[in-house]
């Protein structure tokens, strides 16, 4: 009996000295007398649960033991916590934004927003901001970096859900996606319905609108989550997080802050500070002391271990070494048993495979030098045809004069010009393509627009449009030099405007401070010069159907010069309106065109009401950032008119310079603008009608303000406005948009000369 006990307290005693040992060997994750989990969840420093236990109060974990296991919490906040890596990977769980409807009534709504400390941003590769409705349009909005704004969002639309798309497909029709911009660290989602539901056939359960970002790999759309959607409270979301603000380099003047701790730990550089890694050959915490310990990789042989079946592992820090035994031959990875009488052997077939390899090397690399230069003049010539060249070089033979007013250039041409095409020469980038500026051999610089897509089958009509474009000779006109049909997406060569965009002008208050009411006036009659010629001097007509101030562009004496003929239609003889798809900017879409498809020159007459009113105002076309009422600039002067408030809204700078000068030109140039906002295109004056009005108002002798009893009466009218506008729909936000079918996205245009 005795000797069986004292087995037994032996026995226990070499277990617990082992499970000591092994303990010993983990390496650490939190500080010394810290909690290193909270339930199931790893909570490593610099996160920690107390004061004593983290780095900085912005990686404060609050573990609730009111739940079974318990959960922990970001901060004090209600995002949950899934998963902490040492990797600068932080994964949540948060709550989902709902809008649900009850016969055409809001009666279920959601909203939560995400605000996250500056340590902390949203992944922008593993998430994405999804969607799920039948008469849902969502918007995303918030900050990005440290005080940069974005907006984005999508629409998805169905009858019912019998007529989404299969499981797994997220393209418009009961849902929808789209990116968020790198860095995000405020999320505000915003949900709203074109019909409140009303025309959604199905069970009231049906009726709802969800949006939300989550981790792309957790989340894989069904139809059923139409309704389903209600019962999930709260969806995976990956957070990326640093250690400190600043660079590494930056970090590591101040010891005593630097938080890589580890004297085995690298730095690295994020875009939003810098994170610590174990080197390696170790693994641990980089931000504890001794944290990194070494791997012995010969006992831990993980899938990269090189050392071959018979070779000697020694384990080194940080490293090991492989090699073979006696009697083997090879450098550790590979150990082959040695054979005297087959080393002279091995050293003749070595010699010749090496000189035959040689030989071959040489053969093939002229050989393949030879066909690619083939293959690329071949891809060159496809290219060419595709792209319509022959029909542009019939084109301009048969037209007197043509070959003098486009070039058609070559690709090693602009590919030189551009510097291959290097990322630091672009200069805007919008939803149709990218432009980039060139220099030619002369020293002329250019503006090249690379498009991003090119529909095949109406490869006549893009020739027909280069050809009539480069025939326009109008000085406030971006001049279209040429094209190159070498590549697989066409590519037009403009001259190069080196002052900016008129959106850059009024939007900046340092730049808007310098354009005086003549500066704006001047600027509007041009462009509305520009546009009556293509309405009324061109043949065939045009339509520029983009008309925004991103699209004017200003030369170094403020003359205006009208760019982006990219979503351009020409009109035939025989027509006055043209069915298309929806194609354009919100802000200065026309609303009568929105709803009818039919595209005719009042559509473009109303962009340019709304550009006239951003030279009044200085204000965006589209803000979020402004209260509801004043969002849409063109609902927003429409109702100032009308309730005598318009000096509320006109810019400071014409208000204070022009104020005791200007009545009657401010008085027609709003009666003006507020013609072209008409909700019916046919109330709308023609574009001939408005430059010569705008002409008119420019000349007109300026009275003061104060003068007579008639100046009075004068801002009376002025200040009341005239008939107000009432319109059936809201504008989203100031960005390029497409509609195909029932998607859209939405992208923000690029700043910068073209």
């Amino acid at each position: 009996m005795v000797p069986n006990l004292a087995l037994d307290l032996i026995t226990l005693m070499v277990l617990i000295c082992f499970s000591l040992s092994f303990s010993a060997m983990l390496p650490r994750i939190a500080k010394t007398n810290c909690n290193e989990s909270c339930g199931n969840v790893s909570i490593p420093f610099p996160f920690g649960m107390t004061q004593d236990c983290y780095l900085d109060p912005q990686f404060l974990v609050t573990c609730n033991y009111s739940f079974q296991p318990p959960k922990p919490f970001l901060g004090n906040s209600t995002i949950e916590i899934a998963d902490i890596s040492l990797a600068g990977q932080l994964k949540v769980l948060k709550f989902i934004s709902r809008d649900c409807y009850h016969d055409g009534v809001s009666a279920n709504n959601k909203k939560p927003i995400l605000t996250l400390s500056s340590l902390l941003s949203v992944n922008y590769t593993a998430n994405k901001f999804i969607a799920v409705g039948c008469d849902t349009y969502a918007i995303v909005q918030g900050y990005y970096n440290i005080n940069d704004s974005y907006i984005t969002g999508c629409m998805s639309m169905c009858n019912s859900i019998e007529d989404v798309a299969n499981d797994g497909e997220c393209s418009g029709v009961g849902c929808c996606q789209t990116s968020i911009p790198k860095g995000a660290w405020n999320v505000k989602i915003t949900l709203s319905s074109y019909y409140n539901y009303t025309r959604v056939k199905g069970r009231p359960s049906d009726r709802c609108s969800f949006a939300f970002i989550v981790e792309e790999a957790a989340f894989k759309f069904s139809k059923n989550y139409l309704s389903s959607l209600q019962r999930k409270k709260k969806l995976p979301l990956v957070l990326d997080w640093v250690i400190g603000r600043q660079t590494c380099e930056m970090a590591k003047r101040n010891s005593t802050t630097y938080a890589c701790k580890s004297n085995n730990s690298e730095c690295y550089d994020n875009s939003n500070g810098y994170r610590c890694f174990c080197m390696q050959g170790y693994d641990g915490n980089p931000n504890l002391v001794d944290g990194c310990q070494d791997i012995d990789e010969c006992v831990d042989r993980k899938p990269d271990y090189r050392c071959a079946k018979d070779a000697i592992c020694k384990n080194t820090e940080g490293n090991y070494t492989c090699t073979c035994p006696p009697n083997f031959s090879g450098n550790g990875t590979e150990c082959n048993r040695d054979n005297p009488l087959r080393k002279v052997h091995d050293i003749l077939v070595i010699g010749v495979t090496v000189g035959v390899a040689f030989l071959v090397i040489i053969v093939c690399g002229w050989s393949y030098t030879g066909f690619q230069r083939k293959k690329m003049l071949m891809m060159k010539k496809k290219f060419f045809q595709e792209n319509g060249g022959l029909i542009l070089q019939q084109r301009l033979t048969g037209q007197e004069g043509a070959s003098n007013t486009v070039k058609i250039f070559t690709a090693e041409e602009l590919k030189r010009a551009t510097n291959d095409f290097d990322g630091d020469r672009v200069i805007g980038q919008g939803g149709f393509g990218t432009v980039y500026k060139g220099y030619l051999k002369d020293n002329c610089i250019i503006a090249i627009k690379k498009s991003k897509v090119i529909n095949r089958d109406q490869i006549e009509q893009f020739i027909n449009e280069v050809i009539v474009l480069s025939q326009i000779n109008h000085r406030n006109v971006v001049k279209l030099l040429g094209c190159c049909l070498e590549t697989e997406v066409p590519l037009l060569v403009y001259e190069f405007i080196n002052n900016g965009t008129l959106s850059e002008h009024l939007h900046d208050k340092v730049k808007a401070s310098t354009l005086s009411l003549d500066i704006r006036l001047r600027v509007a009659a041009e462009t509305a010069g520009v546009l009556s010629y293509l309405h009324s001097a061109a043949y065939p007509p045009i339509i520029h159907r983009d008309i925004k101030s991103v699209n004017i562009l200003l030369d170094k004496n403020y003359t205006a010069k009208v760019s982006d003929f990219g979503a351009s239609r020409l009109v035939p003889a025989d027509q006055t309106e043209l069915s298309t798809l929806v194609q354009g900017t919100l802000g200065y879409l026309d609303p009568e065109y929105l709803q009818t498809s039919q595209l005719t020159e009042k559509s473009d007459v109303y962009s340019f009401g709304v550009v006239l009113v951003e030279l009044l105002t200085g204000r965006k076309a589209l803000c979020f950032d402004r209260p509801e009422e004043e969002r849409s600039l063109a609902l927003y002067f429409i109702s100032s008119v009308e309730k005598g408030h318009l000096f509320d809204i006109l810019d400071d700078n014409i208000v204070f310079d022009e104020r005791n000068t200007a009545t009657g030109q401010l008085k027609k140039v709003t009666m003006l603008a507020e013609r072209c906002l008409n909700i019916k295109g046919e109330d709308r004056p023609s574009m001939k009608e408005v430059a010569a009005e705008l002409e008119a108002a420019s000349r007109l002798k300026q009275h003061s303000w104060l003068q007579t009893d008639q100046n009075s009466e004068e801002i009376e009218s002025l200040l009341h406005g005239t008939e107000g506008l009432g319109f059936g729909y809201k504008y989203s936000e100031h960005n390029s948009i497409h509609i195909d079918s029932i998607m859209s996205h939405i992208t923000l245009p690029a700043p910068g000369g073209r």
